[in-house]
């Protein structure tokens, strides 16, 4: 069976040879879509609208950002993974999809098996916020409230599976307490239900979230980094009342498993370069986030790393597969 497939495989890489060598030297032909799984507005959402444009005047063809949020990220994902790998489709990927390695286990792809590392592009921590609502002022206090109330206080995040959803099962773990999660199909829709009180415990981006706080919507707790946060210095880190506790969002870019190296290759090396740009990190660190410049080996070996990390985060916080 396993000559079969391999003299299959064969065969198959023969045909396709010819249009795969057309396809490369005439790479861009036509607009490249980058593919979110998101909604609009969120940390992944940015970030390929950032990149959109000197990727764009970069290789000469307009690199079109799709929002195809739903179901943990698995809709646009799959879409993706089902694209045909010519370099003109790439999805705009985060932790989410290494947590859903674990968390979801009917998804209709495996990761690494129908998709290819091609470029890292940032991380970047949370914030802790709560609804004015909440009698809690500090963290400490937070946490005394949701252990006096078991299972009476909601969370919101943006869908099972995403960092924020991790971040606040970890949280809870760590601190003894329980919450029921509430999940939303963007950062956007939870956010909404935090400040209007709906639902009123979230972990965001810290530049969404900051305007809220400062315009007393919402009350920032703690932020999620291994320090405090140079955006928000005023807050705690989670880690300063829970050591050890720290949560991330980070961001990258991957394409149909088929995809050439060579065309891999050649994203990957602009989206360094434009990471490496002085204004880029300037703008990164508005937004909170820190550039991650990878070689494709380089995110290989990171993407599957942080499966079994985030193995380990659900199996702590006993998260239950879907």
């Amino acid at each position: 069976m396993i000559g079969r497939r391999l003299l299959l495989a064969a065969g198959g890489a023969a045909l396709a040879a010819p249009g795969v060598a057309r396809a490369q030297a005439g790479w861009p032909n036509r607009p490249v879509r980058i593919v979110v799984p998101f909604g609009l507005g969120g940390s992944a959402d940015v970030a390929a609208r950032f990149l959109a444009e000197p990727l764009s005047q970069a290789f000469g063809q307009p690199f079109v950002v799709e929002n195809r949020p739903g179901a943990g990220a698995t809709i646009g994902t799959d879409a993706v993974a089902k694209s045909a790998p010519d370099g003109h489709t790439l999805l705009l990927m985060s932790n989410t999809h290494t947590a859903n390695e674990t968390l979801l286990p009917n998804r209709p792809y495996v990761l690494m098996r129908d998709l290819a590392p091609v470029a890292a592009i940032n991380i970047a921590h949370h914030v802790l916020a709560v609804h004015p609502s909440i009698p809690a002022n500090s963290l400490p206090e937070l946490i005394a409230l949701l252990r006096a109330n078991p299972g009476k206080y909601d969370y919101a995040s943006s869908g099972p599976g995403t960092p924020y959803h991790v971040a606040g099962e970890v949280f809870l773990a760590m601190a003894g307490a329980t919450a029921t999660h509430v999940p939303f199909r963007s950062s956007n829709e939870a956010r909404t239900a935090v400040i209007s009180g709906t639902v009123p415990i979230m972990f965001d981006a810290i530049p969404t979230m900051r305007p809220q706080i400062e315009g007393g919507r919402v009350r920032g707790l703690a932020t999620t980094g291994p320090s405090r946060s140079p955006l928000m210095p005023e807050l705690p880190a989670v880690a300063e009342t829970l050591a050890g506790y720290e949560a991330s969002i980070w961001l990258g870019f991957m394409a149909p498993a088929a995809t050439p190296v060579e065309l891999r290759q050649r994203i990957n090396t602009e989206v360094n370069r434009i990471l490496a740009l002085p204004a880029t990190a300037e703008a990164q660190a508005r937004l909170g986030a820190q550039p991650m410049a990878m070689s494709m080996a380089e995110f290989d070996a990171y993407l599957r790393a942080d499966i079994t990390r985030q193995a380990e985060f659900i199996r702590m916080a006993k998260m239950t597969p879907a």
